[in-house]
């Protein structure tokens, strides 16, 4: 073997395992296809594959999003922008020493299973033939929020509409949308911030959505939102979370009909939270219209589900990302409807050393989650930690996945979503069960 573990991606997922690995003085080759880490945070990534736009900021505190191996600097504020968590990140990889570990504008094109191990391919993408070296165990960190999922099918006659239509995965500043009419179809954080911003120079802003959604402010009683959440009441049974958030936000601001949204046809945290703390100020202000789904395109005029229309000049999708992993055949790992069996959310059952890292949407920040993992699986790289029988893996994920159903709304965005805090427990406790197995307990 070439070298013992082989990480695709140098985003916050990669590098935290990266971390991890060089702690516990295991070797790894890091693969990133772009010139510098931070993946979807990195504003205009030469990977090609961020969908950072220019007024990105996170929707969860630092003091949450933050490493527990290296915490964010307190002189950053409550929501940092894209540039200051690309520069935090940056900041990781200098402190560890991990950039010379990192091969950069590399892409990993093929992963194949061996007897024993993996035979992985990868090729520079300043040009030179394909490589392949060979690993005990492969870490996926190439992240979930690059390959834009369009409207499927697409909508009847949109192909004749004369204007502008693009993904939320390409927009980058509203300056485009000065002057003209603005349909945006979402209603989730993208889909806001979009809005929000087009409604400042457009000449008009429509903001279409199939189901209504609570909206989260950034703030609430002066503190970051999160922080009234991070208490022993986000530990507690999900009944009482509901009834808390939803007395908070009564409290806050009211109720979303107010100001001209749908009523939610879910529970508050039945659905991945939309968090704006601008959206609503707009909608009171008139400077942005609600509509249902889109029906169908007559030329450059849009029919909603409930017989309204408008003439638009540019449509915006925010609908969300499918789950890519282009360096595997189907016949290896599938990801149909964003789904993918994987124990505990990292490990694939039928392809042994092969680990999934931050492939999650939490109700909250990814970072710490994809920590824990990467800890979990350093235990068993370094035969720490051993996994139960595949039965018993089994179970699991169709526990998971019965769990899913239950809880949240119907939907490709809520394939991978766990809650924040119960999934940190739950790794918790599989890494001691792991251990307890190592030594035949």
């Amino acid at each position: 073997m070439d070298a013992g573990i082989c990480i695709i991606g140098a985003g916050s997922s990669g590098i935290t395992a990266a971390q991890v690995l060089q702690s516990r003085g295991v070797a790894f080759d890091c693969f990133e296809a772009g010139s510098g880490i931070g993946g979807n945070w990195r504003f205009g990534n030469d990977n090609e594959m961020s969908s950072a736009y220019e007024s990105l900021h996170i929707n969860t505190s630092r003091q949450m999003m933050e490493y527990a191996a290296y915490p964010m600097p307190a002189s950053l504020p409550d929501y940092p922008d894209h540039r200051q968590i690309a520069q935090y990140f940056d900041d990781f990889v200098e402190h560890f020493g991990l950039r010379e570990r990192i091969t950069f504008r590399t892409e990993v094109t093929k992963v194949e299973p061996l007897d024993q191990g993996y035979a992985v391919t990868f090729r520079s993408r300043d040009g030179g033939d394909a490589q392949t070296r060979t690993y005990r165990d492969v870490i996926v960190a190439n992240g979930h929020h690059w390959d834009p999922r369009w409207p499927e099918p697409s909508f009847p006659g949109s192909e004749t509409f004369p204007g502008t239509q693009l993904h939320a995965h390409y927009y980058r500043t509203a300056e485009p949308m000065t002057g003209k009419r603005v349909l945006v179809l979402g209603i989730g954080n993208s889909a806001c911030d979009i809005a929000v911003e087009s409604s400042r120079v457009a000449a008009s802003t429509d903001l279409a959505m199939r189901r209504g959604a609570h909206i989260l402010p950034k703030y609430m009683f002066g503190m970051p939102t999160d922080h009234l959440t991070d208490s022993p009441l986000a530990r507690g049974p999900v009944v009482l979370q509901q009834l808390a958030m939803g007395v908070l936000l009564r409290l806050s601001q009211g109720k979303v009909t107010d100001y001209g949204l749908p009523k939610p046809d879910h529970a508050v945290l039945h659905a991945h939270p939309t968090v704006s703390q601008d959206l609503l100020n707009r909608l009171g202000h008139g400077d942005i219209t609600v509509r249902p789904n889109i029906d169908r395109f007559e030329g450059s005029k849009v029919f909603f589900t409930d017989g309204s229309s408008g003439e638009y000049d540019v449509v915006v999708y925010c609908t969300g990302y499918r789950v890519s992993f282009p360096f595997f055949t189907e016949s290896v790992v599938r990801a149909e409807d964003n789904h993918v069996d994987l124990y505990r959310r990292v490990v694939h059952p039928d392809h042994p050393g092969l680990y999934f890292v931050g492939l999650i949407q939490p109700l909250g920040a990814i970072m710490p989650l994809a920590e824990a993992q990467a800890e979990w699986v350093a235990d068993l790289i370094t035969g720490v930690g051993a996994l139960p029988p595949e039965p018993e893996m089994r179970r699991q994920i169709a526990a998971y996945d019965a769990s899913l159903r239950k809880r949240f709304v119907s939907s490709k965005r809520h394939t991978i979503e766990v809650d924040f805090h119960s999934y940190r427990a739950e790794i918790a406790k599989e890494r001691k069960s792991s251990r307890r197995r190592a030594l035949g307990r």
